[in-house]
């Protein structure tokens, strides 16, 4: 199971984009597509059906999850997340450097 969500902050931690932040778009399996990170161009078929025009599109290809870390918003670093459960049995994503929760992802 993934500790990145969908609407978590991240930064690049290998590859050609190391070093950029975005915001997640979508996670599956154990790879994560970032906003504006990675692009590509892709030549697209028109589709009648769709309403798709035809043509070179530039979007978003997937990064391997391993290759990225969630964004700690206090220390602008990388780090890492760990699980917390209250008294009410309900867990909790913290930091693992500092213990503070990670803001619920949107």
């Amino acid at each position: 199971m993934a500790k990145i969500r969908k609407g978590d902050q991240i930064i690049v931690i290998a590859g050609k984009e190391k070093g950029k932040q975005g915001t997640v778009l979508s996670v599956s399996n154990d790879r994560i597509k970032v906003e504006g990170l990675n692009l590509v161009k892709k030549h697209q078929k028109p589709n009648k059906a769709t309403g798709a025009e035809g043509g070179i599109v530039t979007q978003e290809a997937a990064l391997h999850i391993s290759n990225v870390a969630i964004l700690n918003a206090t220390t602008q670093k990388a780090d890492r997340i760990g699980y917390q459960f209250d008294e009410n049995n309900t867990k909790t994503r913290v930091y693992k450097s500092n213990g503070e929760s990670v803001a619920v992802a949107k």
